[in-house]
């Protein structure tokens, strides 16, 4: 048989790629947005004030100023690194913000020293971690310590709570009838951060630099700057929630924020941002922040314990690192098995 008539045996089946509709129907993203839908009826049937538009509205406190976060850390899961640090950077930029709002500083300067002390602190980690070489999680793990440290320094036992009044419009506020300033706000950073991340040069490199570092380094890609730069986002949106938060409580305490740094490495990794790096997007990172938001206010709806949510939220953690990994298993067995 020449080799022209085997290619054209009616036994040879030619590889054929998923159309468009079949691939977003086999993606995480379209799972995640199923699970949502299944949150909300459940929500509802569960309980009568779900479904109240106020309500709604004051179910996305639950988790924007987490979710900005979580936007941030995207790029720095995705380049194969992770920041430990930002709820201890919420502390301390919040600390700096009513130490001058003690001294009588205004709501302008207040929101240029939280974003300051944000950029300065991811400044900072990426000094540590893009020019000295420090592993990630160690560096981090150790200025989480020292940021959330120094907040307990300088307030020790004490609340800071006379901030202006107008500077609660940025976590009280409502830019448009039930939509908060906040939600907005958040809404806006991830049209951006989706179309840096996978319209840009720069969102390419991130993703080059997670998949092989050594190679991207190789091909041209100043590996060192991107690392530093997605450190310098942590911080600039640590600093942001930090804004938000603070005006939204009126107070600050260095207990602030404890624990936001896995809610916000939950929502990435829920979100389908590969943990070891490479691999992710936005628009899963969002649909992760309505679920968890959605999870969380309807917990509380129904009286839940924080600890409880905090229970859930660790195994939520862990399930969506282990069920990925358990997959490869199954299907390595099954591809050897034939």
């Amino acid at each position: 048989m020449s080799d022209q008539s085997a290619v054209l045996s009616p036994r040879h089946i030619p590889d054929r790629l998923d159309s468009p509709l079949k691939r977003a129907l086999k993606s995480w993203e379209t799972l995640l947005l199923v699970v949502a839908i299944a949150i909300a009826i459940a929500n509802s049937l569960a309980s009568p004030y779900f479904l109240d538009p106020w309500n709604l509205s004051d179910a996305t406190f639950n988790f924007t100023e987490k979710a900005i976060l979580a936007l941030a850390m995207t790029f720095v899961i995705i380049s194969g690194e992770i920041d430990l640090s930002v709820a201890s950077i919420i502390a301390l930029a919040s600390t700096a913000m009513g130490a001058a709002a003690q001294a009588g500083a205004g709501t302008p300067v207040l929101f240029l020293i939280g974003l300051s002390v944000g950029l300065a602190c991811g400044l900072f980690n990426g000094v540590l971690v893009a020019r000295l070489g420090l592993p990630a999680i160690v560096a981090t793990i150790g200025t989480m310590s020292l940021y959330r440290g120094i907040a307990y320094v300088v307030l020790g036992d004490q609340v800071y709570k006379n901030y202006p009044a107008d500077f609660a419009v940025f976590g009280q506020g409502y830019a448009v009838w039930i939509f908060s300033i906040e939600f907005v706000t958040f809404l806006v950073l991830a049209v951006i951060a989706g179309v840096v991340l996978h319209k840009t040069i720069f969102g390419r490199q991130v993703y080059a630099v997670g998949n092989n570092a050594l190679a991207a380094r190789f091909s041209g890609v100043k590996v060192q700057r991107i690392k530093f730069i997605v450190f310098l986002m942590t911080g600039a949106a640590a600093g942001l929630a930090s804004v938000m938060l603070t005006s939204r409580l009126g107070s600050t305490r260095p207990s602030i924020a404890v624990g936001w740094e896995l809610d916000a490495v939950t929502m990435a990794v829920l979100g389908g941002v590969g943990i070891n790096g490479g691999t992710g997007n936005i628009l899963g990172v969002v649909i992760a922040a309505f679920v968890m938001g959605l999870v969380t206010f309807g917990l509380g709806l129904l009286n839940v314990p924080g600890i409880v949510m905090s229970i859930f939220m660790g195994l939520m953690l862990i399930l969506v690192i282990a069920l990925p990994l358990v997959a490869q298993r199954i299907n390595r067995h099954r591809r050897a098995a034939r």
